[in-house]
């Protein structure tokens, strides 16, 4: 047998080297590259094989842990998860900087490689620079705290353990239900030794994603249920942007008069212009999609995991008889809250459905009330884009709305926290699939910058439009050095309320007063902070500038789109006004007890919302 004598960090990044997936009829490398901040922990072991195979897949440096995983995560929830890239970071700080990352993967179901640093497996320098100790266990490393946040974890103490590893977390990676963060963390010394490989290990791979047919029992139930029903709505997730169902979904809604509503994840599914597509559903979602929601008698939730805010906390649904169909890849999902479930992928499983239902459609009364709620809506959204009085602040539906005018169908916005997700949700009307990409399963604040070059760097022919408040800007912006540096042009515009509007509103909505949100209600000297967003923009090599009025913005996106780098736009908002229409109740617990009668009210309206909530589905 031929063998090769590597180290295994060697062995590790040939083995990337060689796996290859199939998409679209081409064959393309699997990993597109490697995020590293270099370490005591990596730097010698792992960065010294990444340099001899530079020219083969390439190493890209960030300014922040973190950072580097949501810009990886970002790429591969943008390439539909038919691409994936690793990170990797030295032993202690730097590994546990990546957790938060591998959070938002793991909660989206996004495929994403990490190789963090770990300790001395002979233990012979214990305990060594960044390594933590516990008194009773000697085998504690930092790295254990990946454990919760990965889908396959793995230490290799050994370097031919790199081997069954590694078959594991491709095996992960690869797999459309198991789909998620793999970390397989590397001892630092083991990352240096050297074993003889098999030169099997580093041979060709091509993958090839799984589709999985329905059952035929369950497909047949499904096709029951939805014949018996007459007022059934569609909820499309992230699954169906995954499977590429979007035109299937679309001849689905149109052929059988099927109304959609779309989650965060799922959010460009659809068309705006699409007759049936009702737009955001949930907590944040429009009135159109909500309004049907509440009087349907089936539910067919395709590719989503039903969350609370898609679900308005389980008391968006009205009808005493609504039940619910679940078509997903992952029986986890399917099986929620007693649904039918079709384990499957969405692109075949509707296609056979349609076949089962043709000549089949809804009442027509239904699919006409569907159309009819969203013409209404789309004109009340126009209400609230609509530019404000000149000397009144603009409201964050009133920014989408002059970024909306000068945008082009191939454009894709990028957000994930704050007030600007629920806005975005209402009111940005994508034309192509992906138009949309939004962090909502984990609502992860710092995600917006570092996640903007990860879908530039998968769509690269595409403008990529950052729209990110001063909370977020603030605990994340490093990275906006790390956008210049590689050439993934974005344009970023900055909304500054002067704190975190959001959870303001959100806390006076439970009775609470306002307190620690905005910078005037949080501890500060005689005048707090006076940030000059622009001059650190520029200071990070950006070109920035500051705008007052929305035609203003309009204007500086069109210059965004002609610079040369990363822009960012800065323009004042109001942290009060939101678009009261569409919405839905949320679950955030109120207090029993309190000494503010506010908070006695809203734990009234609270109980009483809570009476709506359906238990069991």
């Amino acid at each position: 047998m031929k063998t090769h004598l590597l180290t295994m960090s060697q062995a590790l990044i040939r083995a990337m080297i060689a796996q290859k997936i199939e998409t679209d009829g081409e064959v393309v490398p699997f990993f597109k590259g490697v995020w590293a901040i270099f370490g005591h922990g990596n730097v010698a072991g792992l960065g010294e094989a990444l340099y001899e195979k530079r020219a083969e897949i390439p190493t890209f440096r960030a300014h922040n842990e973190q950072g580097m995983v949501h810009a990886a995560t970002a790429f591969a929830k943008a390439q539909r998860r038919q691409q994936v890239m690793a990170c990797t970071s030295s032993i202690g700080p730097g590994a546990l900087n990546m957790v938060t990352g591998a959070a938002v993967a793991h909660v989206n179901r996004l495929p994403l490689l990490l190789l963090p640093g770990d300790v001395f497996a002979n233990r012979i320098p214990d305990p060594v620079l960044q390594q933590v100790e516990d008194f009773g266990n000697g085998v504690v490393s930092a790295n254990d705290a990946f454990i919760s946040v990965s889908r396959y974890f793995d230490r290799l103490t050994r370097p031919e353990q790199l081997i069954p590893a590694f078959h594991q977390a491709m095996r992960v990676l690869t797999d459309p239900a198991e789909c998620g963060p793999v970390t397989l963390s590397l001892c630092q010394d083991v990352q240096a030794e050297a074993f003889a490989y098999p030169d099997a290990f580093f041979r060709e791979h091509i993958h090839r994603i799984r589709r999985q047919a329905p059952d035929a029992r369950e497909l047949a139930d499904a096709v029951t249920l939805i014949r018996q029903s007459r007022k059934p709505l569609i909820i499309a997730g992230g699954g169906v942007l995954y499977a590429g169902a979007e035109q299937t979904l679309a001849a689905f809604s149109h052929a059988h008069g099927v109304p959609v509503g779309e989650t965060q994840a799922g959010k460009s599914s659809l068309p705006t212009a699409h007759a049936l597509n009702m737009g955001g559903i949930g907590v944040s979602g429009g009135a159109a999609a909500n309004d049907m929601a509440q009087e349907a008698d089936l539910i067919i939730a395709v590719g989503t995991r039903l969350q609370d805010f898609t679900t308005g906390s389980w008391g968006l649904f009205k009808n005493p008889d609504m039940k619910i169909i679940a078509l997903n890849v992952q029986p986890f999902d399917a099986v929620k809250h007693d649904s039918v479930p079709v384990i499957a992928d969405a692109k075949i499983a509707l296609d056979q459905i349609a076949a089962a239902l043709e000549g089949w459609k809804a009442d027509a009364g239904w699919t006409q009330r569907a159309q009819a709620a969203r013409q209404r809506w789309l004109e009340t959204a126009d209400t609230y884009q609509a530019a404000p009085k000149e000397e009144a602040l603009p409201t964050d539906a009133q920014v989408i709305g002059a970024v909306q005018r000068v945008a082009e169908p191939t454009d894709t916005v990028v957000c994930a926290a704050g007030g600007l997700p629920a806005e975005l949700q209402k009111h940005w009307r994508p034309a192509q699939p992906g138009g949309y990409h939004m962090e909502y399963g984990f609502s992860c604040m710092g995600y917006e910058l570092a996640g903007g070059i990860g879908v530039k760097m998968a769509q690269p022919e595409r403008d990529v439009i950052v729209m990110v408040g001063d909370g977020s800007y603030l605990m994340l912006n490093s990275e906006i050095a790390t956008s210049v540096m590689l050439g993934q042009k974005l344009i970023i515009v900055l909304l500054d309320n002067h704190g975190y509007g959001c959870i303001n509103r959100l806390q006076q909505a439970t009775g609470s007063a306002p307190f620690n949100n905005l910078w005037v209600d949080s501890q500060h000297m005689a005048q707090f902070p006076q940030i000059d967003f622009v001059q650190h923009a520029r200071g990070l090599g950006a070109l920035a500038e500051k705008v007052a009025s929305l035609p203003a913005l309009s204007e500086a996106i069109l210059r965004a789109r002609k610079a040369d780098r990363t822009t960012v736009i800065l323009i004042d908002t109001d942290p009060k006004p939101t678009t009261e229409e569409g919405g839905a109740w949320w679950d955030v617990a109120v207090p029993e007890v309190s000494s503010r009668p506010q908070v006695h009210k809203a734990r009234t309206d609270y109980e009483r919302a809570r009476g709506a909530q359906r238990i069991g589905n």
